[in-house]
């Protein structure tokens, strides 16, 4: 198979003392419009915080996009996206994270993205002003917390112990996201958590792949975070989208048929 390789073009430029710096996010929010040149999705669509959480809920799972250039974080949405799951996350650790998330909700109107690994207010703000839908992170932030819930936004603070996985839902989040759940139990540890506190959703995060997928579903796990596993970087650099269809294809399968399990129907 050929690979291409397209290589960024590099400029050098020396500042003046009266220069102004251009600001980099719209700086990078031009550079990234229109890149693999395709139409947007001109769907205009209104969604409530209630409704977007059914709709997380519904397609049951995240992916986490986190990657070390912006080109590659757009490519890894847009493609889950024609995959058929229709929500992102883009961690802040992304270069020029709110740019992408920008692009993203201008381009994708139909696609609910939100921002991950927001640590403090200050990025949440930017990602709010960017049209971000939810805001996670992968710890309990009370201040954070706070400010999404004022900002009417889906909340998905992260968890890991019974006492935070409660604090975090007494503060009001949407969703509790258990990370990492692979060095504490993986599956078996979101049952544990759901047996006393049914109630709460929660968003089983690390440590899941095609094989364990669906013991998350049928431990109790509202949504799956899943990153690499869905969208290799090897994929991503050679821009192989029909590698990631195919991955996306097996996670909704997997969470298709769990479910359908659970209900007690039959799978295909």
């Amino acid at each position: 198979m050929l690979s291409v390789f397209i290589l960024p073009t590099l400029y050098v430029w020396v500042a003046r003392e009266t220069d102004v710096l251009p600001d980099p996010e719209a700086h990078f929010a031009g550079q990234l419009s229109g890149r693999r040149g395709r139409k947007p999705n001109q769907e205009d669509i209104k969604m409530t915080r209630k409704e977007i959480c059914a709709r997380i809920e519904e397609i049951g799972i995240m992916p986490s996009v986190r990657v070390n250039a912006a080109d590659l974080a757009l490519f890894a949405a847009e493609t889950v996206y024609e995959a058929g799951i229709k929500v992102v996350e883009i961690t802040n650790t992304v270069p020029n994270a709110v740019a992408v998330i920008g692009q993203l909700t201008k381009n994708y109107p139909g696609l609910i993205v939100g921002a991950g690994t927001v640590l403090d207010i200050e990025t949440g703000k930017r990602c709010v002003d960017a049209g971000a839908r939810f805001i996670t992170s992968p710890g309990l932030i009370p201040d954070v917390l706070e400010f999404t819930l004022k900002n009417d936004l889906v909340a998905m603070p992260g968890a890991l112990t019974p006492s935070e996985v409660i604090a975090a839902w007494k503060a009001g989040a949407d969703f509790v996201k258990i990370f990492p759940c692979a060095q504490v139990g993986g599956d078996q540890y979101i049952r544990a958590l759901k047996i006393p506190m049914p109630q709460i959703r929660l968003i089983a995060s690390g440590g899941v792949n095609q094989l364990t997928a669906a013991n998350f579903i049928f431990a109790g796990a509202s949504s799956l975070g899943i990153g690499s596993e869905l969208m290799p970087r090897k994929a991503l650099v050679t821009r192989q989208d029909q590698w990631i269809h195919e991955l996306a294809r097996r996670f909704i399968e997997a969470v298709r048929n769990a479910r359908i399990h659970m209900a007690g129907g039959d799978t295909d």
